[in-house]
């Protein structure tokens, strides 16, 4: 059995300790792990059962990946994760206080459509408090230099694959999607190049055709862009500028209004570089 973190000692966080071991993991522990690290605070107060659904896994999972730390079991872990997140609002790194001071967006007698847009609030601002605006520079600007851009998203990511091409493609860039592993999109992988920037979104576990495009564009040298709902995903190691976005949901399936945000905000910046010229060709295309 591992010896659980030293967190109690100060010497180690449990986030920490996860990120150190996330390779030893098994492919649903490590969707347990991700959620955990990304959401602290919820994991802080949730049941072993809740953590499951969230992070689309089993209770009996979450237990052995308790164990598998070196706890007893979950309520451990849960005490470790508490402390931590306790620690992180007594030191100012997350938004807690602030949020709780403020308005709240609907009364407290919230129904399920309430609950769900005051998730998607909640989820646009922890994704602007994540941000680095470095890395979103880098983004925006490896997208302008790019002579391709390739946008690898599968199964419910194709339709934000599909609608980021087109805002690139409004802007006169030569854009394309792989969106299966059609005949079609293989041969997209087949052409990438040094002058080729690979962005892939991914929402939980990654789809192993966008881990196989990003693999490909790191041994020919393309740029990568990692938009992910996970900071332990395999795309955003895989990647050299990686983008975070949040997607809690009350509902069966995750939010992605954050990342549409994202995408969005991502193809305004690539306008904002010479909106003039931009403009034009905006223009034009409606003309057509």
């Amino acid at each position: 059995m591992t010896a659980p973190p030293h967190e109690a000692r100060g010497h180690q966080t449990l986030s920490a300790y996860i990120q150190a071991r996330f390779d030893e993991f098994s492919r649903s522990q490590k969707d347990v792990a991700q959620y955990i690290v990304d959401h602290l605070d919820e994991v802080a107060f949730q049941t072993a059962e809740e953590l499951a659904r969230r992070a689309n896994t089993s209770s009996s999972t979450v237990v052995r990946f308790s164990q598998a730390l070196g706890f007893e079991g979950f309520p451990e872990l849960q005490h470790s994760a508490r402390e931590e997140y306790r620690r992180k609002v007594a030191n100012g790194q997350v938004g807690g206080q602030a949020a709780s001071s403020a308005e709240p967006l609907f009364s407290l007698d919230q129904n399920e459509f309430e609950t769900a847009i005051a998730a998607d609030f909640q989820n646009v601002e922890e994704t602007a408090r994540r941000v680095s605006r470095s890395e979103v520079e880098a983004a925006i600007g490896a997208i302008a230099r790019a002579d391709r851009v390739l946008v690898c998203g599968t199964d419910q990511m194709a339709f934000f694959a599909s609608y980021f091409r087109h805002l690139l493609m409004l802007l006169d860039l030569r854009a394309e999607i792989v969106a299966s592993p059609s005949q079609e999109a293989l041969s997209r992988l087949g052409r990438i190049d040094e002058g080729t920037l690979v962005v892939g979104l991914s929402a939980g576990r990654p789809h192993p055709l966008v881990v196989r495009a990003m693999k490909l564009a790191r041994h020919r040298r393309a740029g990568t862009l990692a938009v992910v709902d996970a900071t332990l995903s395999e795309v955003a190691k895989l990647a050299q500028i990686k983008l975070y976005y949040s997607s809690n949901s009350p509902a069966y399936v995750r939010s992605h209004t954050a990342l549409l945000s994202t995408l969005q905000a991502l193809a305004y910046g690539v306008y904002s570089r010479d909106a003039d010229q931009y403009a034009d060709r905006i223009k034009a295309f409606r003309l057509k």
